[in-house]
């Protein structure tokens, strides 16, 4: 279970990193650009993907590049989702985007539905009506409004949901998803730099902080996937257990994390939000073990 431990931990460490970043004059668009090169070279030397199979008549060439369009662009939304909605929520959102792919994956995919399944999208959905909302206290204190945030926070859940609807298309195409995501980081790598190029063109410095910040960021991107297909393969019978391991995981410690280090505040509807979305994503792991 160690293996679920490390991913746990890189993927709550991603999001500690993006909220850190402007406080140490991080350039969060430089450091994502570095963070694709990283994580495609670390993919490429560690991984050994199957590259051939890209040469198949059969290869989803437009649902590849949708995805190099949407991994950094939903970073981006990422990062600004942490500084203004903060880690606890952010992360949560993340992780019951579950519920939008899986909602699709029966429309569209085909995917036997059972009870288990659609308890979890209901309580998924209470946890996302409650998380989103931005805890409100004293006015003259706490001027912002209550739907601060709200659109970043969405953007993170539909946005993870279609990463992981493209993800579920190019594997169903016989595209292996390790190898999806290597040539996907290598491309957003590519497409970021160039857009990169236009920034700098108009007065943006390069920054050799931003880019450690993205090496880190890489590695730590890197580790959470690898982690993650490690932990699958030491336990292939019991690929639910992992999933909602790993998902129930990065809530608790993105909520400690985020209460505890950066004294983010949720308020009683944002608890509630919390405590539902563990049962949700149980649920549908268990939905997804009986099949």
């Amino acid at each position: 279970m160690h293996f679920l431990l490390f991913a746990v931990v890189c993927s709550v460490l991603v999001s500690v990193l993006l909220k850190l970043a402007p406080r140490h004059r991080i350039d969060v668009f430089q450091a994502i650009t570095w963070n694709y090169a990283t994580a495609a070279l670390l993919a490429w030397l560690i991984l050994h993907p199957a590259l051939d199979t890209l040469r198949s008549t059969t290869a989803p060439w437009l649902a590849l590049l949708l995805l190099a369009v949407a991994l950094p662009s939903i970073f981006l939304v990422l990062a600004r989702s942490v500084a203004v909605a903060g880690i606890v929520r952010t992360d949560v959102a993340q992780r019951l985007s579950l519920v939008l792919s899986l909602a699709a994956a029966f429309t569209v995919f085909g995917e036997p539905v059972n009870g288990w399944k659609l308890a979890g999208l209901a309580l998924g959905m209470v946890a996302i009506v409650c998380i989103v909302r931005r805890p409100r206290h004293h006015v003259a204190a706490d001027p912002l409004p209550s739907t601060t945030g709200l659109p970043w926070l969405m953007s993170v859940w539909v946005g993870f949901a279609l990463i992981d609807l493209l993800l579920k298309h190019i594997a169903q195409a016989g595209t292996p998803s390790l190898t999806s995501l290597t040539l996907c980081f290598a491309l957003a790598f590519l497409l970021m730099l160039g857009v990169q190029s236009v920034r700098w063109a108009r007065g943006a410095r390069p920054s050799a902080r931003s880019m450690l910040a993205g090496v880190l960021l890489g590695a730590l991107n890197f580790g959470n996937i690898l982690c993650y297909v490690r932990a699958h393969q030491v336990l292939p019978h019991s690929p639910a257990t992992v999933f909602a391991s790993m998902n129930l995981g990065v809530v608790v410690l993105g909520a400690l994390v985020g209460k505890l280090g950066f004294a983010e505040r949720l308020g009683l509807r944002g608890w509630l939000g919390l405590a539902v979305a563990a049962p949700a994503i149980a649920a549908i792991a268990w939905g997804i073990r009986l099949g």
